[in-house]
């Protein structure tokens, strides 16, 4: 048996082969985004070096004890319940593709117990607070007038950073007042905003983008000083500092106002599927966090108000 890898033949036991067909597979069959994508390679570069501590040269010797002895060691070495949680799901992944190759006889993944993450509770604004941050008054200034319309459009519409640094200008429809989303695995979908997300993206259109403008600005929506494609870390950026500006408010990034649109939108009477198609979630599981986020608000105000509580 061999792997064929970049145009070469190359031994079984050679895992620099296995890893590049592995990265070949994920980037056009699974379409991962750029961060999966580093993450699970990265994964199993440590379970290839794992497996060359313990004296495996090749694929053969890859199965479920080495596989749990693996993730004993990451669990000794610190690594949070999440990061054990996605690199058991991607050691399913990988000998799953393995033995669809034939590289393995049977699939040991399927013998691997699931790593739950721990579901914590996201932090979120109250009403108020985002009402603070969002009502503060700026210098006015092109870059005042996008930051605003960043957080306006976050919050408006509980889209991803990614997907928000990837918007173009026609993505929005004015008209309806929606905005195109590609989301995770270059899913599309249609999220609606209100009228003061509308007010601020025509301001930073009209008044800010412009002047941002330059040769290879193209039709990104959000524009860095520089007039590239803003970046996600950019955003992330603007996020903290408004929220710093704003006393008592947590601190949280646009994930927070991600969770925050989500939480009030239910409390608001949303019905649990309109969520969960607005913010791209596949599983519904995913979205009913924010009904436990929306419970522990009731309990938090009933025990401050009930007499009896």
């Amino acid at each position: 048996m061999r792997i064929v890898a970049a145009g070469e033949e190359r031994e079984a036991g050679e895992f620099g082969a296995v890893l590049e067909q592995f990265e070949r597979h994920l980037r056009l069959e699974r379409d991962l985004s750029p961060h999966t994508l580093r993450a699970y390679l990265g994964d199993v570069s440590s379970l290839f070096a794992h497996m060359k501590a313990a004296g495996h040269d090749d694929l053969s010797g890859l199965d479920v004890v080495v596989l749990r002895d693996w993730l004993g060691d990451q669990h000794q070495a610190g690594r949070s319940r999440a990061t054990l949680a996605r690199r058991s799901a991607c050691a399913r992944v990988f000998t799953a593709f393995c033995h669809r190759r034939g590289w393995l006889a049977s699939d040991p993944g399927l013998l691997l117990g699931t790593a739950k993450a721990e579901r914590r509770l996201p932090k979120v604004l109250d009403q108020a607070e985002a009402e603070a941050v969002l009502s503060a008054q700026g210098p006015g200034d092109a870059r005042d007038l996008r930051d605003r319309a960043m957080l306006e459009l976050l919050y408006a519409t509980g889209m991803r950073v990614g997907e928000l640094c990837g918007l173009d200008v026609d993505d929005v429809d004015r008209d309806r007042r929606t905005v195109r989303v590609l989301g995770k695995g270059r899913k599309e979908r249609t999220v609606p905003f209100g009228l003061p997300a509308l007010h601020a993206l025509d301001a930073w259109c009209v008044r800010g983008r412009p002047l941002w403008i330059r040769e290879g600005s193209g039709t990104a929506l959000f524009l860095g000083v520089r007039g590239g494609r803003i970046d996600q870390g950019t955003v992330r950026r603007v996020v903290h500092a408004h929220l710093a500006q704003v006393e008592g408010t947590p601190d949280m990034g646009p994930h927070g106002l991600r969770h925050t649109a989500a939480t009030h939108l239910l409390e608001g009477g949303a019905d649990l599927r309109s969520v969960q198609e607005m913010l791209g979630h596949a599983s519904l599981a995913t979205t009913q966090i924010y009904t436990h986020v929306s419970i522990e608000r009731l309990r938090a105000a009933y025990r401050q108000a009930h007499p009896r509580a």
